[in-house]
């Protein structure tokens, strides 16, 4: 154990020098947003200001550009491929750092397999680049013409034929490059299956309109024109946010308000990441930057490497899921179940809340089977002398409170929480925004951009293939005749398609992919599953990839900084986000858990408005409050210790108590309530 308080100013320099360089490390093995080419001196510059310019550029067209979409959005890709192909090498080696090596959970030392290259783009980059983003800019400069031809743009008869053709292949050729490198291959194989599969079936030349030259499908379907339109300012946003210092911010109040509890350093690790996942809008990179102080602090209190990283994997995975931010992908969820983006937060509160509640049971389980302490008080900030930097909140209040009123578009809202962001960091004197910080936070925010991008553009690939070939009633054929008509069966084959086609795929992609196949396969009549409640059942799976094995990179990132099995971290992560697992299957279920269709518990004839909005607010609460005691007693079942070691019979008791509690209704929740009730009876009485 190092004690920082003995280290000269020079030695904490070099140690906080040492801690950067390996999250960096560990950033570039686990997370493929992090493997960006190597620039310094006037190219870096150059590379910098080109991606904060995009910034500025994307923040002045979605706030003021009244141009066509057809002009909007080739130039938005066109300058994707750019800014993507200066940043992101043909392979990782390119990168310069290979394998970390970490000695210790503290003092982390690198081996640097080879020289990193600086300043070094092949020929080959700069040639795909352009050829890539010509077309997108010709189709931007000539896009009226091009629309009047419509599906003639690709007829033989059209005496541009050819051209029009290639240009089309290399655009999307070079588009898929640029996801392998920056997103992954999982993504392309769906999307080269389907795109097979759409050749054999459909005219070659109509499956090329539909891809690139379509106005509605293809590479400017809904995704790519949510992304331009709302994400990319949020995640401009969230590059401000993070330059205030709120993360610190947040790690001292996790620290304040349970640091000092049994086990405080995993609840703290909850906590915070909680709070910074949900701005962050990764999984892998929450993990890095808060597991790099958690999991140390974790293991030093005496909980074991794999859970150490298994709690900060989970509650980092779970930070996307979190209101009211929750990532790039609820602003696609509200474009595609058709409500307000305001209500898609609202909808995913008591979700969320289970999920971290499940968690912080569990990491408090363990502690206390453990006998474990807290961190001594001493050691911990004070919570009133946090209270004069709630001010660094005002950013995220601003924006809810816009987002929330309904007035205000969304990118607007976005665009002046910016604005208040750059103000509370210059009243931060700790970590105070400067010039270089706003330019920092601008390029950040166009990198941050590239990835959800060329992901997005990927799903409507998938989305016009499948439009172009008619395939989604197949695929509701075929799942309807595997299920039997079963919605059970449907939908856990739908959680494995989401899993599967998640591991390793950003959250944004996968979940494009599942609301154009699987969505409306929960959806269909034969199956019932309600628009929103799809829509949230596959957004969940689609998350959860992160920590389930074998591709589990966050729990992966979070074993590298524990230095524990890969593995078992990565199984300790799916067992502490069991909510994640059930609670899907409730809500697909009973609506009312999103807070959809809830009626009075009583029926009363002409009941008056007020009287039924009492009803309804009662049976909220009710659904809140037994699901909370659900997911504490399936968290008591799974680590086998409430004020003692519980037996096997036991845990299975508490375990469906707490299963039907989770379920919404009057005789699930007594049943369940009776079940955890006496266990929990028999259990105090025997401690």
């Amino acid at each position: 154990m190092i004690d920082d308080k003995n280290l000269t100013a020079q030695q904490k320099a070099d140690f906080d020098t040492h801690v950067d360089t390996a999250v960096e490390a560990v950033m570039k093995k686990y997370d493929r947003e992090s493997n960006v080419r190597i620039w310094s001196g006037t190219p870096a510059k150059i590379v910098k200001w080109l991606s904060a310019f995009f910034s500025l550029y994307c923040i002045y067209v979605t706030l003021f550009s009244t141009a066509m979409p057809e002009i909007r959005l080739n130039i938005f890709l066109g300058l994707i491929l750019i800014i993507g192909y200066l940043h992101y090498p043909i392979k990782k080696s390119s990168c310069g750092y290979v394998a970390p090596g970490l000695q210790d959970s503290i003092s982390i030392s690198l081996k640097l397999d080879m020289k990193p290259r600086i300043n070094t783009i092949p020929f080959y980059d700069i040639i795909i680049m352009l050829a890539g983003a010509i077309p997108f800019f010709y189709f931007a400069y000539n896009a009226e013409s091009i629309i009047k031809l419509a599906l003639r743009v690709t007829s033989l008869r059209n005496p541009n034929y050819y051209m029009m053709i290639a240009m089309a292949i290399i655009a999307i050729l070079s588009m898929m490059e640029l996801c392998r490198r920056c997103v992954g291959i999982p993504i392309l194989c769906v999307v080269g299956i389907l795109m097979a599969y759409a050749f054999s079936t459909v005219r070659f030349g109509k499956v090329i309109y539909d891809l690139f030259y379509s106005t509605g499908d293809g590479l400017r379907s809904t995704p790519i024109e949510v992304c331009a339109k709302y994400i990319v300012v949020f995640i401009i946003f969230g590059a401000f946010l993070e330059r205030t210092g709120i993360s610190t911010f947040f790690i001292n109040l996790a620290n304040a308000i349970a640091g000092a509890s049994s086990g405080g350093p995993a609840k703290v690790a909850v906590i915070s990441s909680a709070l910074c996942g949900m701005v962050s809008g990764s999984s892998v990179g929450n993990t890095v930057t808060t597991g790099s102080v958690t999991i140390p602090m974790m293991k030093r209190t005496g909980y074991k490497p794999e859970f150490s990283g298994a709690v900060e994997a989970a509650a980092s995975t779970g930070g996307q899921i979190m209101p009211p931010i929750m990532g790039a992908a609820a602003f696609l969820m509200a474009e595609y179940m058709g409500i307000p983006y305001s209500q898609v937060a609202l909808k995913a509160i008591l979700p969320a809340v289970l999920y971290f509640a499940g968690i912080y049971i569990a990491v408090h389980l363990e502690a206390k089977k453990l006998g474990l302490k807290g961190i001594p008080k001493e050691e911990l900030p004070r919570l009133l002398k946090l209270l004069p930097k709630s001010y660094l909140l005002l950013p995220l209040i601003i924006l809810v409170v816009m987002v929330s009123m309904n007035i205000y578009t969304m990118q607007f809202s976005a665009a002046i929480a910016i604005g208040f962001a750059i103000f509370v960091g210059f009243l931060n004197k700790d970590e105070r925004l400067t010039f270089g910080k706003i330019v920092d936070a601008l390029e950040a925010g166009g990198r941050g951009t590239i990835t959800v991008a060329v992901a997005c553009a990927m799903a409507g690939l998938v989305a016009g293939c499948i439009t172009s070939t008619g395939l989604a009633s197949e695929l509701i054929t075929m799942v309807v005749n595997i299920s039997g008509g079963h919605t059970f069966i449907a939908l856990v084959l739908t959680m494995i398609c989401c899993i599967v086609l998640g591991m390793g795929v950003p959250t944004t992609a996968n979940y494009c992919i599942m609301a154009a196949t699987c969505a409306p396969i929960l959806m269909a009549p034969a199956i019932g599953i309600e628009k929103i409640c799809a829509h949230f059942f596959v957004f969940y799976f689609g998350i959860v990839a992160d920590i389930t094995p074998p591709v589990a990179l966050a729990a992966y990132a979070g074993s590298a900084i524990a230095k524990a099995p890969p593995m078992k971290t990565a199984f300790n992560a799916t067992r502490l986000a069991i909510a994640a697992f059930i609670v899907p299957y409730i809500f697909a279920f009973t609506p009312a858990m999103l807070f959809e269709n809830v009626n009075p518990i009583i029926e009363i004839a002409n009941a008056g408005a007020l009287l039924t909005q009492i009803l309804i607010v009662a049976q909220i609460i009710v659904i809140c409050a037994t699901a909370l005691l659900g997911i504490f007693g399936v968290a008591v079942a799974l680590n086998g210790y409430l004020f003692r070691p519980v037996n096997i019979i036991f845990r299975v008791i508490i375990c469906a108590g707490g299963l039907s509690m989770l379920i919404p209704g009057i005789m699930s929740d007594l049943i369940g309530l009776i079940l955890v009730g006496a266990v929990v009876a028999f259990q105090y009485s025997k401690r």
